[in-house]
């Protein structure tokens, strides 16, 4: 009866060590020899968040208006502007020129330096629709690629061009 005892609390006596032993993260190993009591606990490798790949400005592509804030431009003489290697913008507002430089920046923001215009005389309407669109191409902030088309974002709206052929 003596030997059933003292194996009842030899195993009790086991089986709290193994407990307190996983609990403190030393694995199975009651005795503390061993691999298993040296190794320390397996740290979680830090792994850095990835940056989306930044997009270039396509340079020396021709961009004809689309729309400002969704209300499209129509007709033959939309708005339409290029960006050249040297950063000098140019293009049409749907009467006169303009030409002014242009600075992609990073993280797709853009500058755009004060316009310089042509003074033809336009009708009230088209007049209106291309100071709209000089006003949201000067203060441009943001640019990006959806799809085939380039959008801007400004203080005055967001802008959308595509590419002309």
């Amino acid at each position: 009866m003596r030997a059933i005892l003292i194996a009842a609390m030899a195993g009790a006596i086991a089986a709290t060590a193994v407990t307190t032993a996983q609990s403190q993260g030393m694995g199975g190993n009651v005795t503390g020899f061993g691999k298993d009591a040296r190794e320390k606990p397996e740290k979680k490798q830090y792994i850095p968040a990835t940056k989306p790949q930044e997009k270039i400005f396509p340079l020396d592509s021709t961009w004809t208006a689309v729309s400002l804030n969704g209300k499209p431009f129509t007709g033959n003489d939309r708005p339409s502007f290029i960006i050249d290697k040297q950063y000098r913008a140019r293009g049409y507002g749907g009467c006169n020129t303009f030409a002014a430089t242009a600075f992609p920046l990073r993280e797709q923001h853009l500058a755009v330096g004060p316009l310089a215009l042509t003074k033809k005389p336009c009708d009230k309407g088209l007049g209106a629709s291309e100071q709209d669109f000089f006003i949201a191409l000067r203060t441009a902030g943001q640019w990006d690629l959806v799809g085939s088309q380039l959008v801007i974002k400004s203080q005055k709206g967001e802008l959308k061009f595509d590419r002309a052929l």
